[in-house]
């Protein structure tokens, strides 16, 4: 019995090391843990890290127009920054006022990424600041929906 504890230990010791830090890390805390699929397209992995937030915080005009403004903002990519990098990430942050919005809308034991262009990030902060505040600093493009339906209607 000795003997294989000392053989099985090290194996297992081995394959805890073996695995990748990634795996280990997949899983981190918090709303909206959705995982992008392999043959998933950013875009649709955005949708449905919108989706999520928008069923945890409850947004005007739902989920449909939270995507529509992102889409207005950034194409749904989670990197898009203005050219001067002033605007980050899928609903466009101003870069000067992120830090505090990261503070103000996450938890730390959501272990999020503190970056604007982290999607799951962006998305969090932005649904949990509409869900108290409204499409208020978005009011550009906050009747996006609306303008599309009316350029379809032409």
């Amino acid at each position: 019995m000795r003997a294989s504890l000392r053989v099985l230990l090290p194996a297992l010791l081995l394959l805890i090391l073996l695995t990748p830090a990634t795996a280990r890390a997949h899983h981190r805390p918090g709303p909206c843990n959705v995982h992008q699929s392999q043959d998933e397209s950013v875009v649709s992995h955005m949708k449905r890290l919108i989706r999520c937030a928008v069923e945890e915080w409850d947004v005007g005009g739902g989920a449909e127009r939270a995507i529509c403004i992102a889409d207005a903002e950034s194409h749904l990519n989670p990197e898009a920054g203005s050219a001067k990098g002033v605007y980050l990430g899928l609903f466009q942050h101003n870069a000067i006022y992120w830090p505090d919005r990261y503070e103000t809308w996450t938890r730390p034991a959501w272990d999020l990424p503190e970056s604007a262009l982290s999607g799951r990030t962006n998305t969090i902060v932005t649904i949990r600041m509409v869900h108290e505040n409204g499409w208020g600093p978005w009011q550009g493009v906050a009747d996006c929906f609306e303008q599309r339906e009316q350029q379809a209607l032409r």
